[in-house]
């Protein structure tokens, strides 16, 4: 019980940071880059929701108490300073061709969402045990992540079974699995590190 209480606000203080720093503050930038017409800030962005929506199917997989969920999150929590600083045509296009405050912001914003992520990623490596727990939902250390989830889903999804939110989002990952699979194998030797390149 003492271990709840020590980690519960850590916890929650996480969501809160994952909501400004992966939802709210890129979602800005994109619009702010759609109404400059800055093209490279728009493509990465294009692809940094594409990826991270992997967070929004970790966070139906918790509302549903699934273990594999811990193990989405810490792909996301991977996979997104990846996307955000692979590209070498758009990382150029940004550099050189891009000023001004929206140039400052959106780096500043892509350093610390790097930073963020990486630093996460790690202290989510002691929770990797619960992706392999019998019973997750009545393990103390794994419960505690499912909380905010399950908050989210008595605002937002109310009279919704969480079994069914669950269904839909293993739906998601596969598909979203299926995807990055495609990607990697196939496209990534076709294109190399170029987002334009078909």
């Amino acid at each position: 019980m003492m271990n709840d209480i020590w980690l519960r606000p850590f916890i929650w203080i996480d969501y809160r940071v994952a909501v400004l720093f992966a939802v709210i503050i890129p979602l800005i930038l994109l619009i702010w880059a759609f109404v400059q017409k800055v093209e490279g800030i728009q493509r990465l962005l294009g692809i940094y929701w594409r990826v991270s929506s992997l967070l929004a199917i970790t966070v139906y997989l918790m509302i549903a108490q699934y273990p594999v969920s811990f193990i989405s999150g810490l792909m996301a929590l991977i996979l997104i300073p990846i996307s955000l600083w692979f590209w070498v045509d758009i990382n150029d296009e940004i550099e050189y061709q891009t000023s001004g405050a929206l140039k400052l912001v959106f780096t500043s914003w892509r350093w610390a969402m790097s930073v963020y992520c990486i630093l996460n990623a790690l202290a989510f490596i002691p929770f990797l045990g619960c992706a392999f727990s019998q019973n997750v939902a009545n393990a103390p250390y794994c419960r505690l992540w499912f909380e905010a989830p399950l908050l989210f889903k008595e605002y937002f999804h109310p009279n919704t079974k969480p079994g069914f939110l669950g269904f839909l989002a293993i739906i998601s990952l596969v598909v979203y699995v299926i995807y990055l699979s495609y990607f990697v194998l196939i496209k990534l030797g076709k294109q190399g590190r170029s987002a334009t390149q078909q």
